[in-house]
């Protein structure tokens, strides 16, 4: 419990290693990363993973990057962990960064996986949302409730798939996926994994996903340029989701960034490389 709203958290992982606090994907929830629970514990890293509000087993509630970092202090504080690594997967990107700012020196360096950046900031971005996103986003920042409405809409086909079966999902994202990530979609595991992923993160409904827009869609509450802490930025030169602007535009105003990007890898490269972000994001 935080604040009187319940938080599903998932602890997996290396119970006695360094503590990585993960940040899903929009939509996903705290299963993303189920499928690497062995990989995470050869690591040496206690995986904690949580659900943001109105996604899977978490309370519904309107939530920004700091209201969400303060969420991830507070689970923190609950789990006992005082040092630990914000990582965060696409939509996830943005709050594990504004958990690093807020976190101060309890963290050391945070990473990013095919992160979004700021869409009012990273050149072209507002011209890749669709006509939904675009109609909700011209509301902010005075109505983020609104805003919200409609950036739920979007996941209406989304919702729709999931209750039809793996198949229907995977035809509902083809536009958007890189060869590689079609690949890896159609591989059990990992196709498997973020099905189930979403199907929990949306079984209440797209609430979750749609503040989550909210949040980083719209203009960020944090300056990215205040965040001296080290980050670790994973993207993939094909990524038709986080497309490479966005990966520039943060390694260009990230004070302390390294950037990797990869080539012939999509927007799905963690769940090809999970083992060297976690070596990497705990080394030192």
């Amino acid at each position: 419990m935080v604040d009187d709203r319940t938080l599903r958290v998932r602890t997996a992982g290396d119970p006695d290693g360094f503590p990585v606090i993960y940040f899903h994907g929009t939509p996903g929830s705290r299963l993303d990363l189920a499928f690497g629970d062995d990989q995470a514990a050869a690591a040496g890293v206690r995986l904690i993973s949580f659900d943001r509000p109105g996604y899977g087993g978490s309370s519904p509630a309107p939530f920004g990057l700091l209201s969400v970092a303060d969420d991830v202090l507070g689970i923190a504080d609950q789990l006992g962990v005082a040092q630990f690594a914000p990582l965060g997967l696409s939509g996830g990107g943005p709050f594990a960064l504004a958990t690093g700012l807020v976190a101060g020196e309890r963290v050391a360096r945070i990473g990013v996986a095919s992160g979004a950046g700021p869409f009012q900031e990273v050149p072209g971005a507002l011209d890749e949302l669709s006509e939904i996103d675009a109609k909700a986003e011209a509301l902010l920042p005075g109505n983020p409730t609104e805003a919200a409405v409609i950036f739920a809409s979007y996941f209406e086909p989304i919702q729709e798939a999931l209750r039809q079966g793996d198949d229907a999902v995977r035809a509902v994202f083809e536009p958007a996926l890189s060869v590689r990530d079609k690949e890896l979609f159609a591989d059990p595991l990992v196709g498997g994994s973020l099905v189930t992923s979403m199907r929990e993160g949306l079984r209440h409904g797209a609430e979750g996903a749609a503040w989550d827009n909210v949040a980083w869609v719209g203009a960020w509450e944090i300056d990215p340029g205040a965040i001296s802490t080290p980050v670790l930025l994973w993207y993939g030169d094909e990524d038709l989701m986080a497309t490479p602007p966005h990966a520039h535009w943060l390694d260009d105003h990230l004070p302390n960034a390294r950037l990797v990007m990869r080539p012939g890898v999509g927007h799905f490269g963690i769940f090809e490389h999970l083992p060297a972000m976690l070596s990497e994001l705990i080394a030192g």
